[in-house]
């Protein structure tokens, strides 16, 4: 009776183990397993007691991300590897994360190409220097410059954030409020998706997020001759509150740090525009014939 006791016991503690500690246990034992170490050497390597490291393989243990730290050290393994990012989920994986690390932006950029060209992604279409896409942060001027820069070229102008809202049958501030983020995020790769199906030519102005998704930037770098409109965030802040929107400046301080944080935050991804145009310190003339100059540059065409 006391031994069906303890296994009913037994049986209780394991469904009660959080998923998440098991599978982190998982990977600690197979990456032990994998460098052929004991659990006292990784032990005494980490710096934790064994029973401290034999709780966190059985996923009984809730350690520290410092804990986690000196195990991952010991184990010799990155902390994403330990915790188990998608890079882990093969030998392959592992395999290619290892080509690229400690590359500089420039290898891992013909490294991107590369593997678009080589998994048949279509990063060579033949109509994507025609279809031009203005990237950056809200107040660059992608609404105006992107329509007089269409005007120019003679090909169609839309706004992506306007598409999004034809798709959703509602407004930007209802997907998010209703739907949440992730929605909003689906229906901005769909939205860019169609526009890549229906123009050939075509200036897009997108929303200042569409960067935070890999998966829908890859798509428009693949699809898309991009140019980073840049400015200082005072301009960006100036200019949005110029066009009637005073929401921005409610609380002044703090709504400059965070366009500040923002701008840090995504600029090394808008660094990744074909063109850069910096339109601080110019007014709509001048920024305009810096763009116009750039895009017809790469196009090839007389300015």
């Amino acid at each position: 009776m006391n031994e069906r006791a303890d296994v009913a016991v037994s049986v209780a503690e394991e469904e009660m183990k959080n998923p998440l500690l098991v599978a982190l246990g998982e990977r600690v034992r197979n990456l032990r397993a994998r460098r052929g170490l004991t659990r006292k050497a990784v032990a005494l390597s980490a710096g934790v007691s064994e029973r401290h490291l034999a709780n966190l393989e059985y996923g009984t243990g809730n350690a520290s991300i410092l804990v986690l730290q000196q195990v991952s050290t010991a184990l010799q393994c990155s902390l994403a590897e330990l915790l188990g990012d998608v890079t882990t989920r093969s030998p392959e994986w592992l395999l290619i994360r290892e080509l690229l690390e400690r590359r500089g932006e420039a290898d891992l950029r013909r490294a991107r190409i590369a593997l678009s060209e080589l998994l048949d992604s279509p990063s060579s279409d033949p109509a994507r220097s025609r279809r031009i896409a203005l990237i950056g942060l809200r107040g660059a001027g992608k609404s105006t410059l992107g329509q007089m820069l269409a005007d120019d070229l003679e090909v169609p102008f839309i706004e992506l954030s306007r598409e999004i809202e034809k798709i959703a049958g509602c407004s930007v501030r209802e997907i998010h409020d209703l739907y949440g983020t992730n929605a909003y995020r689906r229906y901005e790769r769909r939205a860019l998706e169609e526009a890549v199906q229906i123009y050939g030519e075509v200036v897009i102005a997108t929303p200042g997020g569409i960067v935070s998704d890999p998966a829908t930037f890859n798509e428009l770098l693949a699809h898309c001759l991009t140019v980073w409109l840049q400015a200082a965030p005072e301009e960006h802040m100036g200019r949005v509150a110029a066009q009637g929107d005073t929401r921005p400046m409610a609380a002044s301080k703090e709504a400059m740090d965070d366009l500040r944080r923002i701008l840090t935050g995504r600029a090394a991804f808008y660094s990744k525009a074909d063109l850069t145009v910096d339109t601080s310190g110019r007014d709509l003339a001048q920024s305009f014939q810096a763009l116009r100059a750039a895009v017809r540059e790469s196009l090839s065409e007389p300015a």
